[in-house]
C-alpha cells in the first residue's frame, strides 16, 4: 500500500479539448494508462493535484471520471485553475456517488488520514510577474488550506500538503500560503500547474525547511510520483 501523486491530467474524453497538439503531450492518455498500471495497484492511493478535466460543467465530466474510476487505486482529487466544472464539494460528492465513481474522493476544505500522515490541500494561488495581486483569492485559498489542515490536526498526524499552484516559483512567493505551511510545520509539499519551459524555474528540493516537488504530468513524463 503506497501513496502517489500526479497533477494536470487535463483529460478531455468527453469534450473537444485535445492536449495532443502540445509538444510532449502526444498520446498522453495512453501514457497515463500505461504508467499508472505499471506503478499503481488497487491498494494504493493517488492524489491528483488539480486540472483534472477540461469539462466546463460537472455533467460533462462523465467520461473523464469514468476513465479515472477505472484506473487502479483510490484517487483523491483537488481543484486546479482549469477545473471549471467544480462548483461545490457537495455537488461533486453527490455526482460521484450517483454515477458509481466510488474510487474518487474530493479534497476541498477537508483532509484524509493515511497511516501516520494527513493528506491536506487546496488549489492555492500565485501571481504571475507584473500581475495585479488579488488578495481576496489569496486569502481565501490560505483559509481553505488552513481548514484542510485543521480538519485533521487533532489526529496528531503529520500533514503533507498538495497544491495546484506552486507556493514559490523562481523569485515569486505566495507568502499567505507559505505562512500556513510554516505555521503547521509542513515538511513536504507537492504541486502542479507548471508546464514546458516554465518548469525550469520550478522549485524541487529543500527550501526553507520544506521539501517541494513539481508533479505536473509532462514534467514527470506522465509517471505517478511516490510520496510514501
Amino acid at each position: 500500500m503506497s501513496l502517489y501523486t500526479i497533477a494536470d491530467l487535463h483529460l478531455s474524453l468527453g469534450t473537444d479539448k485535445p492536449m495532443d497538439i502540445f509538444a510532449g503531450w502526444q498520446n498522453y492518455v495512453d501514457k497515463i494508462v500505461e504508467n499508472w498500471n505499471y506503478f499503481i495497484t488497487d491498494e494504493d492511493t493517488v492524489v491528483i493535484a488539480g486540472d483534472i478535466s477540461w469539462a466546463m460543467k460537472l455533467e460533462e465530466c462523465y467520461e473523464d471520471f469514468k476513465f479515472l474510476n477505472s484506473l487502479p487505486g483510490t484517487k483523491i482529487i483537488l481543484k486546479g485553475n482549469h477545473d471549471y466544472w467544480f462548483s461545490t464539494k457537495a455537488k461533486v460528492d453527490n455526482y460521484l456517488e450517483e454515477n458509481g465513481f466510488n474510487t474518487i474522493k474530493m479534497l476541498f476544505n477537508n483532509s484524509f488520514e493515511y497511516g501516520d500522515y494527513l493528506i491536506c490541500g487546496t488549489r492555492g494561488w500565485i501571481n504571475e510577474p507584473g500581475e495585479k495581486v488579488d488578495k481576496t483569492i489569496i486569502n481565501r485559498e490560505a483559509g481553505r488550506l488552513t481548514l484542510s489542515i485543521e480538519s485533521g490536526i487533532a489526529s496528531g498526524k503529520e500533514p503533507i500538503v498538495f497544491l495546484h499552484y506552486p507556493p514559490v516559483y523562481a523569485q515569486t512567493y505566495c507568502t499567505e500560503i507559505l505562512d500556513v505551511l510554516y505555521k503547521y510545520n509542513v515538511k513536504r509539499c507537492f504541486y502542479g500547474h507548471l508546464h514546458g519551459a516554465s518548469c525550469k524555474n520550478s522549485v524541487n528540493g529543500l527550501k526553507d525547511g520544506i521539501e517541494y516537488q513539481l508533479v505536473s504530468c509532462d514534467f514527470t513524463q506522465f509517471n505517478p510520483v511516490k510520496v510514501l
